[in-house]
């Protein structure tokens, strides 16, 4: 994401994604009215991007009249997934990690949270490690924090400037601001997710950054540099196999 465009955008393009995506987003079906609510679109433009989304079959609408995602949506999830070689290449240098027996997690950034692709509980194989974790809030963890680095303080406003608090910072967007440059400094992220129990570290991957690693556990400031130095080197591998 660029802070402005070389070129004109569509608009058309952007307001039918914002709408695929807050599809994605609801547990349950929604109505056209409360999706447009939550767009800050109006009511009329989003039923013609739903029904246009209904009739390519990516999303679809219940019998009371609410939408949710369809057939084409979990196809193009999964197409989109498996065809980048992402998930392929990532497993085998992430399995590398699970020797400090802590948590193990890919995660991607969309907007104001983080969609985990794999996330490895002590113990679980990586099959069960994919596609288990909902959206966690990228200001709240490790994985968001890595990716917030490598963008621009402006890109980051953009991204927090209609809501009304931000999580993990409620003191507002200059403390996120001020957390990140910590992070851009240190070259990782070092982020206390449960309070004395849990710490993640996490580093980007990828120049522009398309996703983040990290561990996470019981991590004391004095094993940070050994799991950095790993972490290093898996997201170097990710980037190599993905290229």
């Amino acid at each position: 994401m660029s802070d402005a465009p070389k070129t004109q955008l569509n608009q058309s393009l952007i307001d039918g994604i914002a709408t695929l995506q807050e599809l994605a987003l609801s547990s349950n079906p929604v109505g056209c009215r409360e999706l447009a609510r939550q767009l800050q679109m109006d009511p009329t433009r989003v039923n013609r991007l739903l029904q246009t989304l209904e009739h390519i079959g990516i999303a679809r609408k219940t019998a009371k009249r609410k939408y949710m995602p369809g057939p084409g949506m979990h196809v193009l999830a999964a197409q989109s997934l498996f065809a980048s070689g992402l998930i392929n290449h990532c497993i085998e240098p992430l399995e590398s990690l699970k020797k400090f027996g802590h948590i193990v997690a890919l995660g991607m950034q969309w907007r104001d949270h983080i969609s985990y692709l794999y996330h490895a509980l002590p113990g679980m194989s990586s099959d069960q490690a994919l596609g288990r974790m909902g959206l966690y809030p990228a200001s709240a963890g490790g994985i968001g924090m890595a990716i917030f680095s490598t963008l621009t303080d402006s890109q980051i406003r953009a991204i927090y400037q209609h809501m009304d608090e931000i999580p993990a910072y409620p003191e507002g967007i200059e403390a996120l601001l001020a957390e990140v440059n910590k992070t851009r400094e240190n070259g990782y992220a070092y982020v206390e997710t449960v309070e004395n129990t849990r710490q993640t570290v996490a580093v980007p991957v990828g120049n522009p950054a398309f996703c983040a690693i990290g561990v996470s556990g019981w991590i004391p400031a004095t094993a940070v540099p050994e799991i950095y130095a790993e972490l290093k080197i898996v997201a170097e591998k990710i980037d190599e196999q993905t290229l």
